[in-house]
């Protein structure tokens, strides 16, 4: 059902996860009201999707700013200042933007968790995108938590997971086979959202290597059932890409995934990132 705030419209896309806002124009600066509308949905359903938008650089950069500083692109050159904060995901070469190579699939993860301080939210706008495949998974990670026998939340809580970056690696490269020099971090296999107040799930496939305290045989096996759990299709929305799209997902209570596609496509999203706080 729709829920109208002002002129704007929120249309769960899932049980899961995932809300459709109507009637707001990303060209335009936005108010008080309407901002304040925005960010609730965002918390209240972890990803937010705004159809039809046909939006630069600066209106992507503009929105992102109302949520908290920007990230800036880690590696590259810039033409601009405001081309700083943007990165490709392509499979597109000479944007005139860095870029992160990107065909086939890619594993749930949320984003930068192998950092101190990941960012809080990332917003991807589809410019081009393949006939067929190239979604992206949404799984929402309080629903993973809260779902969990409570033996087992009793357990976990309080221990932290190693996370690396590492996108090359497989289910066999762990410990110290582990590339030394990629950046890693620990954070608690439970992170407490600072809006919110619930406790989300923050382990994924992609990126977490080892939960500390237990062994590793343990480990291994807690962290298989904790990505089968989490990953349900009963805790994931799909978002099926059209151009013009503009998607906002909250890193500290959501994690996602993308679903393979054609290579010989093209396939072009840009990409900005909110820096975000301390993870506990």
């Amino acid at each position: 059902m729709a829920t109208a705030i002002a002129d704007i419209e929120i249309i769960p896309l899932s049980e899961a996860c995932g809300a459709e806002i109507r009637g707001v124009d990303l060209t335009k600066p936005l108010d008080g009201k309407t901002l304040k509308s925005i960010e609730q949905a965002w918390y209240d359903h972890l990803v937010i999707v705004f159809r039809d938008q046909d939006i630069s650089n600066e209106d992507q950069v503009r929105f992102c700013r109302y949520f908290g500083d920007l990230e800036d692109v880690r590696t590259g050159k810039f033409a601009n200042e405001e081309m700083r904060h943007t990165m490709m995901i392509t499979n597109v070469t000479d944007t005139g933007f860095q870029t992160a190579l990107e065909n086939g699939d890619m594993w749930f993860h949320s984003d930068q968790c192998y950092y101190e301080f990941p960012c809080r939210a990332s917003t991807l706008y589809a410019i081009e995108i393949p006939k067929v495949g190239g979604n992206t998974l949404f799984a929402n990670c309080y629903a993973a938590w809260e779902t969990l026998p409570a033996s087992l939340r009793e357990k976990l809580d309080g221990l932290k997971a190693r996370n690396i970056y590492d996108y090359a690696r497989n289910p066999l490269k762990r410990g110290d086979n582990i590339d030394p020099d990629a950046p890693q971090y620990d954070h608690p296999v439970a992170r407490t959202h600072p809006e919110t107040g619930r406790k989300a799930l923050y382990v994924n496939r992609l990126m977490t290597d080892i939960i500390h305290g237990l062994s590793e045989q343990e480990s291994d096996e807690t962290l298989q059932k904790l990505f089968e759990h989490s990953e349900k299709p009963e805790f994931t929305y799909e978002h099926v890409w059209q151009v013009g799209d503009l998607v906002m997902w909250d890193n500290r209570c959501s994690m996602h995934a993308r679903t393979d596609f054609d290579p010989g496509e093209r396939r072009m999203m840009r990409r900005i990132t909110v820096k975000g706080e301390d993870v506990r």
